[in-house]
């Protein structure tokens, strides 16, 4: 327990060490104002890569993290962008383009790094589903059939709602809440999870699972497009409830994150990808990917160990800690 949140509290707040004035640590020094940061630095995507990476896959919101680690790195400047001319970068809709809504597209962009983590890892699925998809597999077609059933629902509720999402909940408040509801469910269904593996010995296979418990998963991860919820933590809960062992709902959630993510990536990239390029600097942003693919493949190889023996309770803990201290930060005005 103390390794795991020794391992998240270093790639959430990795940030206060890197981070160019973040904090000041000479108390006698005297108070400066740092100018605004105008692009994201080297050292920023290292940091952005390592929470990215080390988060996407783990039940504790990587975009939540992300956002703290936004904040603690000065990277929430409202100021337009300017590009090499000194004009003001618009986007699609003609409106000044911020660093802060750079960040934000820049953290889902660098999901590619964690996608191709996932991809990497569990190819040997991935030719399964393609030859079910020939007719020469039927358990690679079932498979294929039930990740695209729990990728639908995200489709449909991400595309009517992404801008409300975007301008009403990326903040450190409901990042919060969501952190300590998240925590309080993994913790009943981690109970109810145990009573009933005392009491059966039969557990599906991925390849096994309903078209309505493929459903009910995508239902799930569509709640995860609050902030600080997490995409993993709801669809490790939804293979849960569909009955599967924790290793098989770890990789479930991580074969339809790779699906998820892939179109959130791209639908980003279609949206904001002309912005970005001209507001943030190539460099960076491939640094991040490729620290990002690194540490998702450490977390995923991990985590599918982590969970069989220990289930979702130390997580859960891990997320009323950090809820908690981020709330006093908050109080005393310290975030």
């Amino acid at each position: 327990m103390k390794k795991l949140l020794t391992l998240f509290l270093c790639a959430a707040f990795s940030g206060l060490c890197l981070a160019d004035g973040a904090i000041d640590l000479d108390s006698e020094a005297p108070a400066q104002s740092a100018a605004p940061k105008s692009d994201i630095g080297y050292d920023d995507a290292i940091v952005l890569g390592i929470v990215e990476g080390f988060t996407e896959y783990l039940p504790v919101s990587s975009t939540g993290h992300l956002i703290l680690a936004n904040a603690f790195l000065k990277l929430e400047n409202e100021e337009p962008l300017l590009d090499g001319n000194g004009e003001v970068i618009y986007d699609k809709n003609f409106e000044p383009y911020t660093l802060k809504r750079a960040v934000d597209a820049y953290a889902i962009v660098i999901q590619f790094g964690a996608i191709l983590a996932v991809a990497f890892m569990y190819w040997s699925y991935i030719v399964k589903m393609f030859f079910g998809l020939l007719g020469r597999n039927p358990e690679g077609l079932r498979l294929a059939r039930n990740l695209l059933v729990a990728f639908l629902p995200a489709v449909v509720v991400g595309l009517l709602i992404h801008k409300t999402i975007e301008a009403n909940l990326f903040g450190v408040g409901p990042v919060i809440i969501a952190l300590a509801v998240g925590a309080l469910l993994m913790l009943i269904v981690q109970k109810l999870y145990g009573r009933r593996n005392r009491s059966t010995s039969y557990f599906p296979r991925m390849e096994d699972m309903s078209v309505k418990q493929s459903l009910v998963v995508g239902i799930l991860q569509c709640v995860a497009m609050w902030p600080g919820t997490s995409r993993s933590m709801m669809t490790i809960l939804g293979g849960y409830i569909a009955g599967l062992k924790p290793a098989d709902a770890a990789k479930f959630s991580f074969l339809l994150g790779l699906i998820t993510l892939s179109a959130a990536s791209f639908f980003k990239v279609y949206n904001d990808g002309e912005a970005i390029l001209k507001g943030i600097s190539v460099g960076p942003l491939a640094l991040g990917i490729f620290v990002s693919f690194v540490c998702a493949a450490v977390s995923i190889k991990w985590m599918v160990g982590f969970l069989s023996k220990h289930g979702l309770a130390p997580f859960a803990w891990y997320r009323l800690i950090i809820a908690g201290v981020l709330s006093a930060m908050l109080y005393f005005n310290m975030l």
